[in-house]
């Protein structure tokens, strides 16, 4: 499929790319994706905000942190069941890609957009780029994990940010000469923004001074099984008694924290910016998250990260970043939370996650779209 759009070239037409995004770790991973494709009269970049994730908070202000240009198109698919949320995204996405003829559609990361843009392009017979591809938890009960095994079962460029997703995608029976390492684009746009976020002033507005951890949770299997919440719940409340911790709270897990008495000790925050969270990400003692995103953010900012989750697609966040796998009941975090002050990691950033990222994608780009010389 890659070699017939090789036409592109030779029309010299723009090679019209469209990038689809819907939630919050999305535009973090676009935004370097436009900076490089800025000015470059190659390709026309068209952005596709699906609305997966609708509200300022966790979409609209990460346009004007992050620089992002204005979606052309806004699908307003919002919220559901995974089954309705992929099926109005797909339902909406459909007549974009008949209206703008892309060259290919590129989609980032593993949410239910993900699935629906590739899905929506490959049965169109257009080209599908998926950037943070081969990446496996092997944990089927993730939603994530299906999107990602559905996407890169119908991608034609996978373009990666780790080892371990090149090998997924090998034993997969993926050709070689179709995966390309690019790095990681998160870490280009934490790279860019870390210095302007270190003056947003976060920390002075909303921690108390003095050291302190930051949590993150919002994944189905935590916040929707009371039993497992409250496992992690008592672990937080035991590591707050030594340390105070600030939790930006996901709109799905406030809801569930309603009838939980927590102490004083444990600050609830409404969802923060890029620029702010990851002013207090810097900042921390220690995160304490069952993000992906997360894990590797932490990894180069060397700050002690504890997953909550007793898996991770991640591996490299591990074996050479500054992440732990905490597990989810109350024995294990605090397991993990120990071992974290007396055998602290030494943390190395991993290879290509240099602020690189989006001019490699951009060279993956040419060399599949343009012909040589161009």
């Amino acid at each position: 499929m890659i070699q017939s759009y090789l036409r592109m070239a030779a029309n010299k037409m723009p090679v019209k790319l469209v990038i689809v995004a819907g939630a919050r770790p999305n535009f973090m991973k676009v935004a370097p994706i436009f900076a490089a494709l800025a000015g470059d009269a190659d390709f026309d970049a068209v952005l596709v905000h699906t609305g997966q994730h609708y509200d300022h908070a966790m979409s609209g202000s990460f346009f004007d942190d992050l620089g992002l240009p204005q979606p052309k198109y806004h699908l307003e698919a919002g919220s559901g069941s995974h089954a309705q949320q992929t099926g109005e995204i797909l339902k909406r996405i459909e007549p974009v890609l008949i209206a703008e003829k892309p060259a290919a559609v590129i989609v980032v990361g593993d949410v239910n957009s993900t699935v629906a843009g590739a899905l929506a392009a490959s049965k169109m017979g257009i080209c599908v780029i998926h950037i943070e591809a081969g990446l496996r938890s092997w944990d089927r009960t993730m939603p994530e994990e299906i999107n990602r095994l559905a996407t890169d079962a119908i991608t034609d460029l996978y373009l990666i940010t780790e080892e371990s997703a090149r090998r997924n995608l090998l034993r997969e029976g993926v050709q070689p000469d179709r995966i390309h390492m690019v790095g990681n684009l998160m870490i280009d746009s934490l790279r860019r923004h870390l210095d302007q976020a270190l003056q947003s002033g976060a920390r002075e507005r909303l921690t108390r001074p003095g050291p302190y951890g930051l949590v993150t949770l919002h994944r189905p299997a935590n916040v929707d099984n009371p039993e497992q919440l409250t496992e992690i719940l008592s672990a937080l409340v035991e590591i707050s008694k030594e340390l105070p911790l600030y939790w930006p709270v996901h709109p799905r897990t406030r809801t569930r924290l309603a009838a939980s008495s927590l102490p004083d000790n444990i600050h609830l925050l409404e969802p923060l910016g890029y620029l702010d969270f990851l002013c207090m990400q810097a900042g921390s003692s220690v995160v304490l998250t069952d993000s992906g995103g997360i894990q590797e953010e932490t990894t180069v900012l060397g700050v002690p990260c504890l997953t909550l989750r007793d898996n991770t697609e991640r591996p490299v966040t591990i074996d050479s970043g500054t992440n732990r796998l905490a597990g989810t009941t109350r024995e294990s975090i605090l397991r993990a939370w120990n071992e974290s002050r007396t055998s602290p990691k030494q943390g190395m950033i991993p290879p290509y996650w240099d602020g690189g990222a989006g001019q490699r994608v951009k060279l993956v780009l040419r060399s599949a779209f343009l012909t040589e010389g161009q």
